[in-house]
């Protein structure tokens, strides 16, 4: 099929009767709750189940393999190729599918908040509560916007069309597919609405690097004097939680852009987690679920509304979608200048990185490229010690290209503009999980408040002998006797044996690196 063939055959969707494009939320409430998707909270918003799906599907997601991507592409287990032809006849049959529906619904949008830089989008759904979605995530257009709006990526969304592998070239019946070419995203067998919205930062994973932009799996803040800061980190490790200051404005919570310009948000809104949450524990959080916000596989109440965020019954992936202004301490529009501070998280429990450590640039591009933390036993079954977890960029699933690609960028841009970078344990300390304890909050809140406001610069350090960290000796708020690990244990022997052990995994998943240059493993990596 060619390019052209695939336009018609999308214009023809587009102009059909059943096609209601642009709606409100209140008109896209108003169709969840007719159409029977949803059910309205006692807060105003929408709550539906995903289903069998209440997460990603890693294995079912594919980039079709087409003449101007095959060289670029980091192909294997993240990026699956599939064929032009498989992804050709899936398109048009589902195209078909959605044409014989009573309706479908389109939002028209963005993606990015530079308006230098923006990808404008389009998003097709069978699902009013997933076109909802698509409003409250990406970035919304204005009246002056509107007749601008030349989609680039067209996003096709059929939860209801299951795939034969057999004759599809799936994996299952599900299917989340990427072309480049056609600039199309084909969604498939799956009511997970977290598909959409990570489908379109692997885009930009493609595209941004072409504009030399630094796409990024962060969060990111800004003072009023504008000092801007990055947060970097795996779930579990405080990342939402560190990055909502009440001192700083909020640019956004989950994927950013770095370009010439400085800092930009990518999307126009927030998918928290709402697992346990509470208004004492994320009073932001909790108060921007309001009306027209989307809730994935919260409890409710049938006769009152009333949300039990304890609940998890269909899922400890809970999730609630709502616009970036439904916060009130942000920056409108996100975008920012250049990062003066950058954070990386993790929360180890094997208890052996320091609660902060000073890194140089090669030391951030290679824990960069690790994006370690750790699982916790207990937290899920079989699991009966700490595992360690290694996720490329703090992003591996949504890294088309090389990573060392991504890697190079950000060291060259903190060489640029004079970043200082940082490493946060947020784990535990004077001993593993289960011996030791978790780090107090307050503590790393103070760490991290001395990082931001340049009290870190100057002060007296010493150095880790095992992972090579230049460790402040004294952070105002935290005793002295809490940064330096190996202080912490009673047993010196016990500590020199788990680090060891931790830096020796650290070396393991480095070698798979084998792009990356040997001055970043010598200079960033642990010394023994």
């Amino acid at each position: 099929m060619s390019t052209m063939k695939a336009q018609i055959e999308l214009h023809e969707l587009l102009n059909g009767r059943n096609a209601q494009v642009q709606l409100s939320v209140s008109q896209l409430v108003e169709r969840v709750i007719m159409r029977k998707e949803g059910k309205l909270t006692s807060t105003g918003a929408v709550s539906v189940s995903t289903g069998k799906y209440t997460g990603r599907s890693p294995k079912d997601k594919f980039i079709v393999k087409e003449a101007s991507t095959a060289d670029k592409i980091d192909w294997g287990t993240v990026n699956q190729p599939i064929s032009q032809q498989h992804f050709d006849n899936l398109y048009t049959k589902v195209l078909e599918y959605l044409k014989e529906k009573e309706e479908i619904f389109v939002f028209k949008g963005f993606a990015g908040a530079d308006h230098s830089h923006r990808l404008p989008i389009q998003v097709i759904n069978e699902y009013a509560w997933h076109n909802l979605f698509a409003h409250q995530l990406f970035i919304r257009p204005t009246g002056i916007d509107s007749p601008k709006h030349d989609d680039q990526f067209t996003i096709v969304s059929a939860p209801t069309f299951k795939a034969n592998p057999i004759i599809d070239g799936t994996d299952s019946e599900t299917f989340i597919i990427v072309s480049f070419e056609k600039r199309v995203i084909l969604i498939g067998g799956t009511e997970y609405a977290g598909e959409m919205k990570k489908s379109i930062f692997s885009v930009m994973n493609y595209l941004l690097p072409e504009q030399d932009i630094l796409p990024m799996h962060c969060s990111a803040n800004v003072s009023e004097e504008g000092d801007v800061a990055l947060f970097f980190g795996l779930s579990g490790t405080g990342k939402t939680t560190l990055s909502a200051d009440p001192n700083r404005k909020l640019i956004g919570d989950d994927e950013h852009g770095w370009s010439d310009n400085g800092v930009f948000n990518i999307e126009g809104g927030c998918y928290a987690k709402c697992v346990n949450l509470s208004r004492e524990k994320e009073p932001q959080i909790f108060d921007a679920i309001t009306f027209g916000s989307v809730l994935e596989n919260v409890m409710i109440d049938e006769n009152t509304g009333l949300t039990n965020y304890n609940d998890v019954s269909l899922t400890e992936n809970t999730r609630a979608a709502y616009p970036i202004d439904a916060i009130d301490n942000i920056i409108l529009p996100s975008v920012a200048g250049h990062p003066n501070t950058i954070v990386f998280l993790t929360a180890d429990a094997f208890g052996v990185l320091p609660p902060i450590s000073k890194l140089s640039k090669e030391q951030a591009m290679y824990h960069f490229l690790s994006g370690y933390t750790s699982k916790l036993a207990g937290t899920e079954r079989g699991i009966t010690s700490p595992q360690v977890t290694f996720s490329t960029c703090f992003g591996s699933p949504f890294l088309p290209l090389n990573a060392s690609r991504y890697a190079e960028m950000l060291g060259e841009k903190i060489e640029k503009h004079n970043a200082k970078v940082f490493l946060v344990n947020t784990g535990w300390t004077g001993g593993e999980y289960g011996e030791g304890q978790r780090m107090n909050l307050s503590y790393t809140r103070a760490m991290v408040k001395a990082a931001l406001n340049g009290e870190l610069d100057n002060v007296e350090t010493g150095k880790d002998d095992i992972f090579g960290l230049e460790i402040p000796l004294h952070v105002q708020g935290v005793p002295d006797g809490v940064l330096m690990p190996e202080k912490t244990w009673t047993d010196k022997e016990a500590y020199k044996a788990k680090a060891l052990d931790l830096a020796s995994k650290f070396k393991g998943n480095f070698k798979k690196f084998t792009s990356v240059s040997g001055e970043i493993v010598e200079l960033g990596g642990p010394l023994v």
